[in-house]
């Protein structure tokens, strides 16, 4: 299992979060792929998606602000 490495962009207190506690949230992980705290939102939005998208069984659509993937932009590594 991957482990955490760092935080990608600015934590939830540094965008406004008054208790830090519950937001959007971008990780790198030591593998290399990333990790995302959002808003679940797979019975909202799976029905939108494009018909060359597709959702595993154990995956799920999460939805993060703009602020939150903006603010992390800096920090993501290039491909």
């Amino acid at each position: 299992m991957a482990t955490v490495v760092r935080r990608i962009g600015t934590s939830p207190r540094a965008r406004g979060s008054a208790s830090g506690q519950s937001c959007p949230d971008i990780f790198e992980l030591g593998d290399g792929d990333f990790a995302v705290i959002g808003r679940d939102a797979t019975v909202e939005l799976e029905r939108h998606l494009p018909p060359d998208a597709a959702r595993a069984a154990d995956e799920r659509i999460v939805v993060i602000t703009r602020a939150t993937l903006v603010q992390a932009r800096d920090d993501i590594p290039p491909a």
